[in-house]
């Protein structure tokens, strides 16, 4: 398992250096937007392109193509896996170049469907806001964000199932290294913030085209030079729809637990932006451990699965579990006990006030209540996908989704936005323990007994790491609170070293995390 590990290291680390540009990038969005009209009409614009990715790329592309072709490697003529990617590569270009100029065109209507709110008054139809039509212009300048980013993601399959995850793993850095250098641009020359706007919708548009030919670059190197040809669809092209079918419901329906929240949201100004930075903070862990998980485990256990090696596909599910729950639960008890402060260093500053950071905190604890969720179903997920079982996790999103939006219509008249976070976070809790549930029945995860003994030393070193938060946030207040950046950046910089050295010498000392597989990590990774 060593190596899975230093997959999980390599794959972390490249993230790592995203997740913290991308820290940057909104601390910047932050002080140049703030929370008004241009940063939620951004915050909008930019979650289309994306929403559509985690559907169609990430989610039910990469979920239906990871398995078949890690699977050609393991068990067929490597020349195989190629003329499959290449016939892939055909079908998906057309489809793409449709679908964002419908898009494009259509724009106005997405805007609308998405943000219903921003048109209605007291149940009353009324004149566009400015915010609607800058998120207009914002999303036709992106939308071709998603042509490119389909291609990365199938490019970025090709890759990690021949184990070449660094490459993949790095190429988001690329768009924040772009949005980070044209933000601070602005910012320098006082560029207004509509205009601000436009930048950073140019560069998403133009940091699409460079991640992708980075990996085109990349996959010719491997002796994958895929280029589209006249699409045939085949057997292995039909197969790959077929799971692709369910996938697309089960990806859809979890970004329509995103969009029900959202659209919700636009009945309260600024919520779409309080929810987005709120997000982006939770993000990282997510990134960090949930997606370097998922990637390196799905390819793992396909080829697991397909030599039949069933004892290696346990190990890996095992060692995957403690990986993710040791490193999610600690950071969502250090965002519980502490938000405000960790907010505040993050974003506070020129047009995003100490109001901003509060109500920003509060929707960043109830999103961090389900982070060890989000992640673990990285974990479970490709248990079922490895196995071709992708209509098992779409009837569990589904029951997501009706618990996300009844929570969320019960919860946003009383909490408002933070109501949408935590519905967010109980829907996330009742598709893992399905999806636990259904493996454990069939038979396809038992944990070890060493497995339950380390989460459970893994829970009590992580509330015995926030009763200490609380107790140094309470003595450090003054500074932690304070309106001067340097004592605030020192103050939550004592505590979170002093919480982090307290878990990591409380899981090393019971065994929780085994020293040797992490030095090895270290080591490799």
């Amino acid at each position: 398992m060593k190596g899975l590990f230093a997959k999980f290291a390599t794959v972390g680390g490249a993230t790592m250096a995203s997740r913290l540009l991308g820290f940057v990038r909104d601390a910047l969005i932050g002080r140049a937007l703030g929370t008004g009209p241009f940063a939620e009409a951004f915050v909008v614009a930019f979650a289309l392109p994306n929403l559509f990715r985690r559907i169609f790329a990430e989610g039910a592309f990469n979920t239906a193509f990871v398995p078949l072709f890690a699977k050609k490697l393991e068990g067929e003529d490597i020349s195989l896996s190629r003329v499959f990617a290449e016939q892939v590569v055909s079908v998906l270009v057309p489809v793409l170049i449709v679908l964002s100029a419908l898009a494009i065109v259509a724009m106005p209507v997405i805007i609308f469907l998405t943000n219903p709110f921003w048109l209605f008054v007291d149940g009353t139809f009324v004149e566009a806001p400015p915010k609607f039509d800058y998120a207009v212009v914002y999303g036709r300048i992106m939308f071709p964000y998603l042509f490119c980013m389909s291609l990365v993601a199938m490019l970025s399959g090709v890759l990690n199932s021949l184990r070449r995850y660094f490459i993949a793993a790095f190429v988001p850095v690329l768009l924040n290294i772009i949005l980070v250098a044209t933000v601070a641009t602005a910012l320098f020359l006082g560029i207004d913030q509509y205009s601000t706007g436009l930048w950073l919708s140019w560069g998403v548009f133009v940091a699409g085209f460079v991640q992708l030919l980075l990996l085109v670059w990349a996959t010719r190197r491997e002796g994958y030079a895929i280029w589209p040809k006249r699409p045939v669809f085949n057997e292995d092209i039909r197969k790959l729809l077929r799971l692709m079918g369910p996938a697309v419901l089960t990806g859809g329906v979890i970004q329509i637990n995103l969009v029900v929240g959202q659209i919700i949201a636009s009945a309260q100004d600024g919520a779409r932006a309080l929810l987005y930075y709120a997000d982006r903070l939770n993000q990282l862990p997510l990134g960090l451990i949930g997606i370097a998980v998922g990637i390196v485990l799905l390819p793992e256990l396909s080829r697991a699965l397909k030599a039949e090696r069933v004892e290696e596909a346990a190990n890996l599910q095992d060692r995957s579990l403690e990986f993710a729950f040791g490193l999610t639960l600690p950071a969502a008890v250090a965002f519980i006990t502490m938000p405000v402060a960790l907010v505040s260093i993050v974003f506070e500053g020129g047009a995003f006030t100490r109001g901003s950071s509060i109500t920003v905190a509060h929707a960043l604890a109830a999103f961090a209540s389900g982070l060890p969720a989000y992640v673990l179903i990285k974990v479970f997920q490709p248990a079922f996908f490895a196995r071709e079982d992708m209509r098992t996790p779409f009837r569990f999103s589904v029951v997501m989704v009706v618990v996300n939006v009844v929570g969320s219509i019960i919860l946003f008249p009383l909490l408002g936005h933070i109501g949408i976070a935590l519905a967010t976070s109980l829907s996330a809790w009742v598709n893992l323990g399905l999806l636990v549930f259904t493996l454990n029945r069939r038979g396809e995860f038992q944990p070890s007994r060493e497995t339950k003994r380390r989460l459970v030393i893994i829970t009590v070193s992580s509330a015995a790491m926030g009763a200490a938060i609380l107790v140094l946030q309470n003595w450090l207040s003054a500074s932690v609170f304070s309106f001067d950046i340097f004592e605030r950046l020192v103050a939550v910089g004592a505590i979170v070293a002093v919480a982090a050295g307290l878990y990591a010498i409380l899981v090393l000392a019971t065994g929780a995390v085994d020293r040797r597989q992490l030095l090895a990590m270290m080591r490799r990774g």
